[in-house]
């Protein structure tokens, strides 16, 4: 056997079922999001249910919520997450610095960040605890509430405990790979460190950054552990709000339920979309310089 077809040969069975599941269950709940689900007694096709999803308002409160957090999360997990890089490259241990980095978006889940993030930033948490034993605050309950928040500042610190150090791995990566010549002819010329990062750095990594904005801002506005764990009840985040309506126990709520997750659904593969045109403009300019 051809030694490059023998590794997707081994993995065929596996993904052929993998793929047949996902696809009978996605075709499945695009039938119900149009009206068609016979154990109920629906078999006309109809666009109905996601015009009554369009128009619900706490479907529009839960997409602003999602759409909110995702950004600001992301947004500054990107400037972290290139502070950070930066940081490392111009630190005299990076190894160690590199392994802290390379190994915290790696080895905790979003659940247990989420955990994290209440245990230490919760009213009756390790933070508001040690500014009660300091004497900074009087009582435990004057700690600002940063969890279940209709802001979501507890959702958005998890999801930038998780980012920054994705960032800042990725920008990193690209950062030691850039020939030190560039830096070195820019401060020659009189340019200074700051100006050197904004004007010679930060465009050659700016495609990275972008590309990994995508992705964190995605996996941020459709993850459902952390809003569901640490989020407020009103406005849920859109996955959380999608669960909430699945198990509604009326059966004729279902398309409903089902229009809200191909919504979804459509906004995940635009986000597949615009990460792979992203990509190819990336490899488009990298060929082109």
């Amino acid at each position: 056997m051809n030694k490059t077809m023998k590794p997707y040969m081994m993995l065929m069975p596996a993904t052929i079922i993998l793929l047949g599941i996902f696809v009978v269950g996605l075709t499945m709940a695009l039938v119900q999001s149009l009206g068609y689900f016979p154990a109920i007694g629906l078999q006309e096709f109809t666009l109905k249910y996601y015009r009554e999803v369009l128009t619900d308002h706490r479907f529009l409160a839960s997409l602003r919520f999602s759409i909110w957090i995702a950004f600001v999360s992301s947004g500054l997990s990107v400037i972290i997450g290139v502070l950070l890089a930066y940081s490392i490259m111009k630190s005299k241990q990076k190894k160690g610095l590199e392994e802290i980095v390379y190994k915290l978006p790696v080895i905790v889940p979003h659940a247990v960040a989420a955990l994290l993030v209440y245990n230490v930033l919760g009213q009756s948490g390790l933070l508001p605890r040690v500014l009660y034993t300091l004497g900074i605050i009087s009582e435990q309950s004057q700690f600002p509430a940063l969890l279940f928040d209709r802001n979501g500042i507890g959702i958005i610190l998890a999801y930038l405990w998780k980012g920054a150090p994705f960032i800042a791995m990725v920008v990193y990566t690209v950062l030691s790979n850039i020939n030190d010549r560039l830096s070195e002819v820019a401060l020659n010329l009189g340019a200074n460190n700051k100006q050197v990062f904004w004007y010679v750095l930060l465009p050659l990594i700016m495609p990275s950054i972008l590309s990994s904005f995508i992705i964190i801002f995605a996996f941020s506005f459709g993850a459902f552990e952390v809003p569901f764990l640490i989020g407020p009840t009103t406005p849920r985040a859109l996955p959380v709000q999608a669960y909430v309506e699945y198990m509604n126990p009326d059966w004729g709520h279902r398309p409903y339920t089902m229009a809200i997750n191909m919504i979804l659904t459509f906004v995940s593969f635009g986000f597949i979309w615009l990460y792979h045109r992203t990509f190819k403009i990336i490899t488009k300019y990298n060929g082109g310089a």
